[in-house]
């Protein structure tokens, strides 16, 4: 990303949550551990079914006296009535606040300018009273302003920002192996851990209980991740969600997200997935490419 360049999210809603029940709540539902998030760091979470299946992500970030949720604007709708469930008796307010305030991306590069930051994934910092966070998932990802949406403007040219076109920001996070938008396509189909998330500092094995915990742990504890979320490049044809992926014949994956920037359920095989490989679907020759930040 250059220096001067930063999206507008338009594609993100913020919720905010607050109350004196917020840190104890968001602690028994989320797969990061909430005990981590300060004024001074933000991290990445999801909220995952009870069989350990994703159903949402966010970044979760301190401000004022509760956390602001940063998360894809369709899965808003989504996430705010799933919280309102678990939320019974607990001393917690929900609020969507995605009319009043905008989520802004920038490169990392522009990120080291500022005065007193660490360069560590999740690193907060107060710019006129808003945050600014190095994305906490892999801060080439770049960071992330959250302001009112009446200061947007005025606050990027004092930043010496100028805007550029969204696609350029997704394209890059696909790139790099992180699904940028079309998250509720995964609902209920792949496992939370399958999305990498412990790569993406997004999963905390040594916090208590959280919904969808036991079969988290049971897989990263018995060494069954057999199966992982990887960027598909298409070279020729069409894709549709829900076909199969065949090497040589053999079935390795399924299409998950199938439009601008698709993603597969890719399953380990002795085999290179460094996009030299041509794999197929039905009606296309696809390659997969695993990102770098995997380690195994």
């Amino acid at each position: 990303m250059n220096i001067k360049n930063v999206y507008i999210l338009e594609d993100r809603a913020i919720l905010y949550i607050n109350g004196d029940d917020a840190i104890s709540f968001l602690q028994n539902l989320i797969s990061n551990d909430i005990g981590k998030v300060s004024e001074t760091y933000s991290c990445f979470a999801s909220l995952l079914s009870p069989q350990g299946k994703f159903l949402y992500e966010f970044i979760i970030i301190k401000h004022k006296s509760g956390y602001l949720i940063d998360c894809e604007k369709l899965q808003a709708d989504g996430l705010y009535k799933q919280l309102n469930i678990y939320k019974l008796r607990s001393k917690v307010e929900i609020l969507n606040l995605s009319n009043e305030f905008v989520v802004a991306a920038f490169s990392h590069e522009k990120f080291l300018t500022f005065e007193k930051i660490k360069d560590i994934p999740g690193f907060t910092l107060k710019y006129r009273e808003d945050p600014i966070f190095l994305d906490p998932r892999n801060k080439k990802l770049g960071a992330r302003l959250i302001i009112n949406l009446e200061k947007l403007y005025l606050s990027l040219k004092k930043l010496d920002l100028h805007v550029s076109n969204l696609k350029e920001y997704y394209s890059f996070s696909h790139t790099l192996g992180i699904v940028p938008k079309d998250l509720n396509k995964l609902q209920n189909k792949i496992f939370g851990i399958e999305c990498n998330y412990e790569e993406l500092n997004g999963i905390d094995f040594k916090k208590g209980c959280y919904v969808g915990q036991e079969n988290t742990a049971r897989i990263k504890l018995k060494n069954k991740l057999s199966k992982r979320l990887l960027p598909i490049n298409i070279v020729k044809g069409e894709l549709n969600e829900g076909e199969n992926i065949y090497y040589d014949d053999n079935e390795i994956g399924k299409v998950l997200i199938d439009k601008e920037y698709p993603f597969a359920l890719i399953k380990f095989l002795n085999i290179s997935f460094d996009g030299s490989i041509t794999l197929k679907t039905k009606n296309a020759l696809i390659n997969v490419t695993k990102p770098n930040w995997i380690n195994n």
